[in-house]
């Protein structure tokens, strides 16, 4: 059998040819670069596992964190100071289906349970939470642990314009394949640490660090809309990727910026409202309330 050495050795000489492209597996660094004297802040990456998809219903039976070090103003991570991960029974059964997407068993989970005021203890002081679907873990993870509630939450999915770099699609293993490695996915200790090693990478045509692209995004505010419409407008509300809310009986977008706003509030005056000046009803939430259940701030804007 080949020694480490030697089959990078080998990977090294096929990546010297055009006709082949190496993937390592991860081995997740414990730090990714030194201090170089500026201030740093403290974030942390989180994934969870579940039994299903409907916060509701559904449990949280696996948690991974990676908290580290980062520079702000460029997106540099330094030191990684924990990297963490813990099963829970979560009451109900787990799936077939389930267990097939995390390997992760009813056995495995048998009377286990996450240390509260552990995860809080490393959450604490956090500058930034990310997640690789925020919409998806926040909602589960503010429910069962109040100390996300209390922080700004960043989206690598949806906060990193990984069309325009050229990459397609978003998916964890993918953007991984993309940077050259691979890991053992559906484990949420090691996708968190997948995720920080892709949020170092430099994206192919803004050749900024991906985190930097993320950092970027955190200040713009996300606006919810909700035009006041008959009947007859229905198709072109859909058409722009609007939803109805069949409880409140709304339709609603959320569009991310004061610039996708205020084009959006043009043409809501010009194709559902013919031209009149009206008054739009908004809701602003920013990174403390992004991706939550919580209601943002409600504005009322003339366009």
């Amino acid at each position: 059998m080949l020694t480490d050495e030697q089959a990078e050795l080998l990977a090294q000489q096929l990546e010297a040819n055009p006709n082949y492209r190496v993937l390592r597996k991860l081995v997740p660094p414990s730090a990714f670069a030194e201090p170089d004297g500026r201030p740093f802040a403290r974030g942390v990456i989180v994934d969870t596992e579940t039994t299903g998809l409907n916060q509701d219903v559904d449990k949280i039976m696996e948690i991974g964190l990676v908290v580290f070090e980062y520079d702000p103003e460029t997106g540099q991570a330094f030191r990684v100071l924990e990297s963490f991960g813990a099963l829970e029974d979560p009451g109900i059964p787990i799936t077939p289906e389930i267990t097939e997407i995390t390997v992760i068993t009813n056995e495995m989970v048998a009377g286990k349970r996450i240390d509260d005021i552990g995860v809080a203890d490393l959450v604490s002081g956090a500058s930034l939470v990310i997640a690789h679907n925020s919409k998806f873990d926040r909602l589960f993870l503010d429910q069962r642990f109040p100390v996300f509630e209390e922080l700004p939450w960043g989206c690598s999915f949806a906060q990193v314009d990984w069309d325009g770099e050229g990459l397609g699609a978003r998916k964890l293993d993918y953007l991984a394949f993309q940077f050259g490695f691979f890991f053992d996915a559906h484990r949420a200790e090691t996708d968190c640490q997948a995720l920080l090693t892709i949020l170092q990478q430099e994206l192919p045509k803004s050749k900024v660090k991906v985190l930097k692209s993320l950092l970027d995004q955190l200040p713009q505010k996300d606006w919810t809309v909700y035009p006041v419409s008959d009947y007859a407008s229905k198709d072109l509300l859909k058409a722009r990727s609007y939803y109805w809310d069949a409880g409140g009986k709304v339709w609603h977008r959320t569009l991310t910026g004061t610039a996708a706003i205020t084009g959006e509030g043009a043409w809501l005056k010009e194709s559902i409202y013919g031209g009149r000046s009206v008054k739009l009803e908004f809701e602003v939430r920013d990174a403390l309330l992004r991706y939550s259940k919580r209601p943002g701030k409600k504005v009322f804007k003339d366009v």
